[in-house]
């Protein structure tokens, strides 16, 4: 069971608390077998109602879940070996951004993504999974050393946007972006993006440009997060729910402006529910078009991602 709910998911929580005060109180162990299945069975039906019927906003709540798989807890379970590569050679080594060579099932790969980290030392390290320029100028050393090699990339997305600081700005926070769009859409090698968790303007672009593009189930994909818009918009933030509402920023609305290719099945209750049957899901979607990708030619790779950039905003 998760350790933290969101506001929507109260009523779930009172159950599953119950079913664990059962479990630990002393009662014999016929009754709680008997009394456990009956709650399970009530949970089970709540979370399918209450999840079949997310707003944008709460869908938004579901992506930023605090236990929600990260790019860590992926590497670990899709991968059978990844040996993780450092620094972008010109300033520092970002630590919002991971990256390295790994394989998946037959597959020799090049693997970058954000991380976010889970403790409050893990996202201070990680900034909370917002990367400075330093942490794209590495994607992008990994991404060309992918090419150089014929190793297709992977990239998985989960970021609140590109880290806004003096700093980051100073160092060409923007050109970092730019130069990452530019060069992935010439890369002559097999390109999957995977929106796993938040995809949050330019620092989700940097690493979004590719020949398949999926999200997972309760994933998001914008220009700005709810909260900005609202800001922007209604100069208030608490109209962030409306915003979420207006900016389609859900997997379904983004497939049908066809900006995605594919979503990804999650666990009923989201990926936090099973960190493993989300890998496995996603690990098996990776796959399917890494067999398809992977034999076409580099002509026509390139042509049909040069299309699709050029198709985004004709419906």
């Amino acid at each position: 069971m998760v350790k933290s709910y969101l506001d929507f998911e109260q009523p779930i929580a009172e159950i599953e608390n119950k079913i664990l005060e059962l479990e630990s109180s002393d009662l014999s162990k016929e009754v709680i077998k008997s009394e456990v299945i009956s709650l399970n069975e009530s949970a089970v039906k709540l979370t399918e109602k209450i999840y079949s019927n997310l707003t944008p906003w709460q869908n938004v709540q579901v992506a930023r879940h605090p236990e929600r798989p990260h790019f860590i807890d992926y590497i670990e379970r899709i991968t059978d070996y990844f040996d993780e590569l450092h620094g972008d050679r010109h300033f520092s080594d970002d630590r919002a951004v991971l990256g390295g060579i790994g394989s998946i099932g037959d597959y020799k790969v090049v693997l970058i993504g954000h991380e976010k980290g889970r403790t409050t030392e893990e996202k201070i390290e990680h900034n909370f999974g917002m990367s400075q320029p330093e942490g794209y100028r590495k994607a992008c050393r990994l991404m060309k050393l992918a090419e150089r090699f014929k190793l297709p990339i992977i990239t998985l997305v989960d970021t609140p946007g590109a880290y806004p600081g003096i700093d980051s700005e100073e160092r060409g926070q923007s050109e970092a972006i730019a130069y990452n769009l530019q060069i992935m859409s010439s890369l002559k090698t097999p390109i999957l993006v995977n929106i796993v968790g938040e995809g949050g303007s330019g620092g989700a672009l940097a690493l979004g440009v590719g020949d398949h593009i999926s999200m997972l189930e309760h994933a998001t994909y914008s220009v700005a997060s709810p909260e900005a818009c609202a800001s922007i918009v209604w100069r208030d933030s608490a109209m962030a729910p409306q915003a979420a509402e207006a900016m389609k920023i859900s997997a379904e609305s983004i497939l049908g402006l066809k900006l995605i290719d594919e979503i990804i099945k999650e666990p009923l209750g989201g990926a936090h529910r099973n960190f493993d049957q989300t890998s496995e899901n996603l690990k098996n979607s990776i796959l399917l078009s890494l067999d398809r990708l992977t034999q076409e030619s580099i002509p026509s790779l390139l042509e049909a991602r040069y299309k699709r950039l050029m198709d985004y905003g004709s419906l």
